[in-house]
Protein backbone atom coordinates (compact mmCIF):
# COMPACT_ATOMS: atom_id res chain seq x y z
CA UNK A 1 0.00 0.00 0.00
CA UNK A 2 1.49 3.51 -0.89
CA UNK A 3 1.27 5.66 2.04
CA UNK A 4 -1.29 8.35 0.53
CA UNK A 5 -3.86 5.32 0.99
CA UNK A 6 -2.81 4.92 4.31
CA UNK A 7 -3.77 8.64 5.57
CA UNK A 8 -6.91 8.71 3.94
CA UNK A 9 -7.90 5.79 6.23
CA UNK A 10 -10.40 6.46 8.90
CA UNK A 11 -10.16 8.68 12.43
CA UNK A 12 -11.36 8.85 15.91
CA UNK A 13 -9.48 5.42 16.87
CA UNK A 14 -10.63 5.23 20.70
CA UNK A 15 -6.42 5.43 21.88
CA UNK A 16 -6.95 9.40 20.08
CA UNK A 17 -9.59 10.35 22.97
CA UNK A 18 -8.63 11.46 26.76
CA UNK A 19 -9.79 9.73 29.05
CA UNK A 20 -11.09 13.10 30.62
CA UNK A 21 -12.30 14.96 27.78
CA UNK A 22 -13.58 18.23 30.02
CA UNK A 23 -9.94 18.86 30.42
CA UNK A 24 -9.61 20.29 26.76
CA UNK A 25 -11.52 23.80 26.19
CA UNK A 26 -12.16 22.60 22.64
CA UNK A 27 -11.97 18.89 21.35
CA UNK A 28 -12.24 20.55 17.88
CA UNK A 29 -8.90 22.59 18.11
CA UNK A 30 -6.40 21.14 15.96
CA UNK A 31 -3.57 22.71 18.48
CA UNK A 32 -5.05 20.97 21.44
CA UNK A 33 -5.81 17.39 19.44
CA UNK A 34 -1.75 17.88 17.90
CA UNK A 35 -0.67 18.36 21.70
CA UNK A 36 -2.39 15.69 22.76
CA UNK A 37 -0.69 13.61 20.19
CA UNK A 38 2.29 14.63 20.67
CA UNK A 39 2.00 13.68 24.29
CA UNK A 40 1.18 10.38 23.99
CA UNK A 41 3.90 9.55 21.43
CA UNK A 42 6.71 10.88 24.07
CA UNK A 43 5.10 8.62 25.84
CA UNK A 44 4.80 5.37 23.65
CA UNK A 45 8.40 5.93 22.63
CA UNK A 46 9.57 5.40 26.06
CA UNK A 47 8.24 1.96 25.92
CA UNK A 48 9.40 1.56 22.17
CA UNK A 49 12.63 2.59 22.87
CA UNK A 50 13.18 -0.52 24.81
CA UNK A 51 12.31 -2.61 21.62
CA UNK A 52 14.80 -0.56 19.44
CA UNK A 53 11.58 1.26 17.43
CA UNK A 54 10.22 4.58 17.59
CA UNK A 55 7.36 6.57 16.52
CA UNK A 56 7.01 9.84 14.45
CA UNK A 57 4.15 11.96 13.45
CA UNK A 58 3.18 11.34 9.61
CA UNK A 59 1.16 14.49 8.27
CA UNK A 60 -0.97 14.80 11.78
CA UNK A 61 -3.32 11.36 10.65
CA UNK A 62 -0.95 8.74 11.04
CA UNK A 63 2.41 8.12 12.45
CA UNK A 64 5.28 6.08 11.16
CA UNK A 65 7.31 2.86 13.38
CA UNK A 66 10.63 2.80 12.96
CA UNK A 67 12.83 -0.05 13.35
CA UNK A 68 17.03 -0.19 14.12
CA UNK A 69 17.31 -1.51 10.88
CA UNK A 70 15.32 1.18 8.39
CA UNK A 71 12.28 -0.65 8.28
CA UNK A 72 9.39 1.25 8.78
CA UNK A 73 5.03 1.07 9.13
CA UNK A 74 2.51 3.75 8.82
CA UNK A 75 -0.03 3.11 11.20
CA UNK A 76 -2.99 5.07 12.09
CA UNK A 77 -3.99 4.18 16.07
CA UNK A 78 -1.97 2.40 19.04
CA UNK A 79 -3.64 -1.06 17.91
CA UNK A 80 -2.18 -0.83 14.38
CA UNK A 81 1.13 0.14 16.50
CA UNK A 82 1.57 -2.78 18.52
CA UNK A 83 1.36 -5.19 16.01
CA UNK A 84 3.53 -3.42 13.65
CA UNK A 85 6.22 -2.78 16.46
CA UNK A 86 6.19 -7.00 16.84
CA UNK A 87 6.77 -7.33 13.34
CA UNK A 88 9.27 -4.83 13.06
CA UNK A 89 11.68 -6.28 15.84
CA UNK A 90 10.56 -9.96 14.88
CA UNK A 91 9.82 -11.01 18.35
CA UNK A 92 7.03 -9.66 20.62
CA UNK A 93 6.86 -6.48 22.24
CA UNK A 94 5.47 -6.69 25.69
CA UNK A 95 4.42 -3.20 27.42
CA UNK A 96 4.14 -5.64 30.28
CA UNK A 97 7.64 -6.85 30.18
CA UNK A 98 9.48 -7.07 33.83
CA UNK A 99 12.86 -5.66 32.37
CA UNK A 100 10.84 -2.43 30.64
CA UNK A 101 8.91 -1.72 33.79
CA UNK A 102 12.09 -1.27 35.76
CA UNK A 103 13.63 0.43 33.23
CA UNK A 104 10.47 2.75 33.12
CA UNK A 105 10.44 3.19 37.03
CA UNK A 106 14.43 4.20 37.21
CA UNK A 107 13.35 6.82 34.38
Amino acid sequence: MCALCGVLGGRGHWTESAAAPEVFASRTEQHTRARERQARTRLVNQVLGHYGLKLGDWSGGAQVLRGRTGRTALVNNLSEMWAAADDLSRGDCDPLDPNLLQRLERG
